[in-house]
């Protein structure tokens, strides 16, 4: 499952992130200038991309459920590469509005539906070093772009381009030729996996129903497995979380070349060294995701990587020194992308039903996303060279994060408290008599049998327990 599922996974995040944060370093080569476009519209241009982007995420989880993970993801990378491709023939401003909004809806449904994906094959304590993998793609993009950028810049002239429209053909080429190879590269869900034995099914599927993933082994959707999603609290605390790192991830991801560059480095040079923060990042990522998984305390690991992003945007915002400012960014870098995949393994492993699942990520992948298009427009070109304003916004982000963290951690102990004394306990096999603590417990449902309550009920069965 390791070989076959985790890595292709990251090549495809990998291609999204590149293509959608290649805008930043095509800037540096020219783009404002060549689209006769101000400040103001290139951070307007930034914008667009989010609201498609996440409007539409809850109803690509649901369709991937529905429709073949093999078909669904890999049509969308398709049309993503096409549109990334047009963006080296943009011509003027509108153009390049359209092209930001059509990259986000193309894009919309990749991160949710991946981080969905990996949970309908993983138990629960494998998610964290999983999703982490996947997601250091992020910042090997983030550390690739810088050298690609300024390797396909020396292009300038050739057929008549610029440097920086041969970013967007080169890579939107890459992204279309890996997209039709994914055809055949993604397998679906594990009921249906082909690469797996009859026996190597059963296995997978057991373990995890034992993980208390009841849905293991195919779900029929139903349209209350939605409305659990939106009527559980978890979900707009998440939301929260979600907003703590997505909001500063974007804006980090967009302008760490620019704030580079603004210290005092050519372009070339603020790509290239934008690559050493990206490769530190990398490895603290896959480190966080693997101590989340062996200690399983994802929500102390949040809290600790929410106060490095303080400790570093404050620096950023009271520093004058480039050094300083530089060695910031690393921990920012070190806070920002961590955070990403230990929260995302951190909810979902606290949400059980394979649909409410994938509702409740999209829904926080959601809501975080739209945040970006908040902080891609808090970089303004008049708080060069140090970027205070920038920096306050994404301080006042990573606090809400931490916030956020906290009350989620504090409200799953409860509900687990709570389900130790026996206050969440159903009514099982009793027929029509209720009798003493029987009739206490029929408001928590009636039935016939556990598992048909574990079935029913998902993460609010009451012998489901949360992790903190």
């Amino acid at each position: 499952m390791d070989i076959r599922i985790v890595p292709w996974l990251g090549l495809l995040y990998l291609l999204s992130f590149l293509d959608r944060g290649a805008i930043g370093n095509a800037k540096l080569y020219g783009l404002e200038a060549d689209l006769n476009i101000t400040n103001k519209q290139y951070l307007i241009a930034l914008t667009v991309f989010f609201f498609p982007y996440a409007l539409f995420e809850p109803v690509s989880n649901v369709l991937l459920r529905r429709i073949q993970p093999s078909i669904w993801l890999s049509s969308m990378m398709f049309l993503w590469g096409v549109v990334m491709l047009c963006h080296g023939f943009v011509r003027n401003y509108s153009g390049l509005l359209a092209l930001r909004f059509f990259l986000g809806l193309a894009e919309a449904g990749l991160y949710p539906g991946i981080v969905f994906y990996i949970s309908c094959w993983y138990k629960r304590s494998e998610l964290g070093t999983r999703i982490a993998t996947f997601f250091t793609s992020a910042t090997i993009a983030g550390a690739f772009s810088g050298l690609l950028a300024a390797a396909i810049s020396n292009m300038n002239g050739v057929a008549g381009r610029t440097g920086w429209s041969w970013i967007f053909i080169l890579e939107g080429l890459f992204t279309i030729l890996c997209a039709i190879v994914s055809f055949w590269v993604i397998q679906d869900f594990p009921e249906t996996a082909t690469f797996l034995t009859g026996a190597e099914r059963v296995f997978v599927i057991r373990r995890l129903r034992a993980d208390m993933q009841f849905s293991a082994g195919g779900e029929q959707f139903k349209t209350k497995y939605v409305w659990q999603s939106l009527k559980d609290w978890k979900t707009y605390i998440a939301m929260g979380i979600y907003m703590g790192f997505d909001g500063p991830l974007y804006a980090f991801s967009l302008f760490t070349p620019t704030i580079i560059s603004q210290l005092g480095y050519k372009a070339t040079a603020a790509n290239l060294l934008s690559v050493p923060v990206y490769v530190w990042s990398c490895i603290v990522t896959v480190f966080i995701g693997f101590l989340g998984d062996r200690l399983g305390k994802r929500g102390y690991i949040n809290l600790a990587l929410f106060s490095t992003g303080l400790v570093g945007y404050i620096i950023l915002i009271s520093s004058s020194n480039p050094t300083l400012s530089y060695f910031a960014c690393y921990l920012a870098a070190s806070a920002i992308y961590p955070t990403v995949p230990n929260a995302v393994a951190w909810v979902s492993s606290n949400t059980e039903g394979s649909y409410k699942r994938g509702v409740t990520l999209a829904m926080a992948i959601g809501w975080g996303n739209i945040n970006g298009a908040v902080s891609s427009n808090v970089y303004r070109a008049q708080d060069a060279p140090w970027f205070r304003f920038g920096h306050g916004i994404v301080l006042a982000y990573i606090a809400i994060g931490w916030i956020s963290s906290a009350v989620f951690m504090i409200q799953l102990k409860l509900e687990n408290d709570r389900r130790d004394r026996g206050e969440r306990n159903e009514v099982i096999g009793c027929g029509d008599r209720l009798e003493g603590d029987t009739v206490k417990a029929a408001k928590n449902g009636i039935y016939e049998s556990t598992e048909a309550a574990r079935a029913d009920k998902g993460d609010a069965w009451s012998g489901f327990r949360y992790t903190l």
